[in-house]
């Protein structure tokens, strides 16, 4: 594991002035990654596919599923469209780095999506961003304006017989369509619902064609293996989780923000020397490490803790968004999940049933707490209702709505059982 953080220089979001704007990003070497596959006759599509799937580049929207293995599941062209869906709906509360993308460098996640492209014979990619995300989809529209002006979208890039197009789509605020199947079906102009798996999307997806769904962080990774290959890439951070990640730490820290480094750091170096420690100089009480649906850890048990997947499945959690929510001692368990159960309440769309009841009793039996008027007895009911939510339903909302609540009672139940009632039943 290489994780020497002090001395790793950016390379997703390098401190390089307006590179957001196209020029300077092809002074500073963009889109010749691109130029160079077309130049070369030696890439291929097969073995972009082999190159990227060699990088082992885990998914950096939460699944962490290999990008490049993902790619290989595509069907063999038919004449037919073929589409990329790039998730930038970044909805999960805690999570805030794609924004960052779509500001800072947005050319090198378009450069990145077109070499997706080439690689599966892609028609069009479909950039969805989440409505809220105003200013930034502005921005992504105008970089992809730059792209066209300058020929490395449309119809024959760069010469080389290519074809492809790139849109930006909207989000209308809605955290389900986050998930790849209920974004197929918002991109197609219906209710953001999701979609019974098989068939998956590389079979039949946008349009009933086949359709790679790939995160933003994701597609932004591409043009570095090309350029530096996948050695390069695997000796970055975790063996089996390598590359570098964009942290999102917020919460009780001194410094939030979004942070480039390699995976596999220490949870505990990300707090006390990126984040200059816990506001106040209080002692860490809780982390959500990857976004609000990330099993919380106890701040206590954070030693040795390593922000990738495996580490973190150890420990109990997962690396989800890399999204970090830093809480400090002072912090009420009680009040902070019953707010991230109000959200998953909101959220929910409502096809499946453990999801739409189980979401809406979560959350009233955590009022009941929160008010003061819980029982002991409560506290088992809410476990008992995650076992009947978790993996009952077609997507995986109700399991993001169970997982926190489930684990804070089980490393919290004291913050718990402060706020119920210490009713005592007589036996006849």
């Amino acid at each position: 594991m290489n994780t020497d953080w002090k001395n790793f220089e950016p390379v997703l979001i390098p401190n390089i002035k307006d590179l957001y704007k196209i020029d300077v990003y092809e002074k500073n070497g963009g889109y010749e990654q691109l130029k160079k596959v077309f130049k070369d006759k030696k890439h291929t599509p097969e073995s972009l596919v082999n190159e990227v799937k060699a990088a082992n580049i885990r998914g950096r929207g939460g699944a962490g599923f290999n990008a490049g293995l993902k790619w290989s599941f595509m069907p063999k062209p038919d004449g037919g469209p073929r589409y990329i869906a790039a998730n930038g709906d970044e909805s999960e509360p805690g999570t805030f780095k794609d924004r960052v993308i779509f500001e800072r460098n947005p050319h090198l996640f378009i450069e990145g999506s077109i070499l997706a492209g080439f690689a599966m014979d892609i028609t069009a990619v479909y950039v969805y961003i989440r409505g809220e995300y105003r200013d930034q989809i502005n921005m992504m529209q105008k970089a992809i304006d730059d792209a066209y002006a300058k020929g490395y979208l449309g119809k024959n890039i760069l010469k080389s017989g290519f074809d492809l197009e790139m849109y930006v789509h909207s989000g209308a605020g809605a955290y389900i369509c986050g998930e790849e199947s209920s974004l197929m079906e918002s991109l197609e102009g219906k209710r953001g619902y999701p979609r019974v798996k098989p068939p998956f999307p590389a079979q039949k997806g946008l349009w009933g064609r086949p359709t790679t769904i790939n995160n933003i962080e994701t597609l932004a990774n591409v043009p570095l293996v090309v350029k530096n290959g996948a050695d390069w890439y695997t000796s970055i951070g975790a063996k089996t989780h390598p590359g570098p990640v964009l942290y999102g730490i917020s919460g009780h820290v001194n410094r939030p923000g979004v942070y480039e480094y390699p995976t596999g750091m220490l949870i505990t170096d990300l707090i006390n020397d990126v984040c200059k420690g816990v506001r106040g100089g209080k002692k860490v009480k809780a982390v959500i490490p990857g976004g609000s649906s990330t099993p919380p850890l106890r701040g206590d048990s954070l030693d040795g803790v390593r922000m990738d997947a495996d580490s973190l499945r150890t420990a109990g959690s997962m690396m989800g968004t890399a999204g970090m929510i830093v809480m400090d001692e002072d912090t009420d368990i009680v009040d902070v999940i019953w707010r991230i159960s109000h959200f998953y309440h909101h959220e929910s769309c409502g096809q499946c049933t453990p999801c739409r009841d189980g979401t809406g009793f979560l959350e009233k039996t955590l009022i009941k707490i929160k008010d003061g008027e819980g029982e002991m007895r409560d506290l088992d009911i809410l476990l008992d209702l995650c076992t009947q939510m978790e993996g009952r339903t077609i997507c995986a909302l109700a399991d993001a709505a169970a997982w926190p609540v489930r684990y804070a009672v089980e490393r919290f139940r004291e913050d718990f059982e402060k706020r119920v009632k210490k009713t005592v039943y007589a036996v006849a």
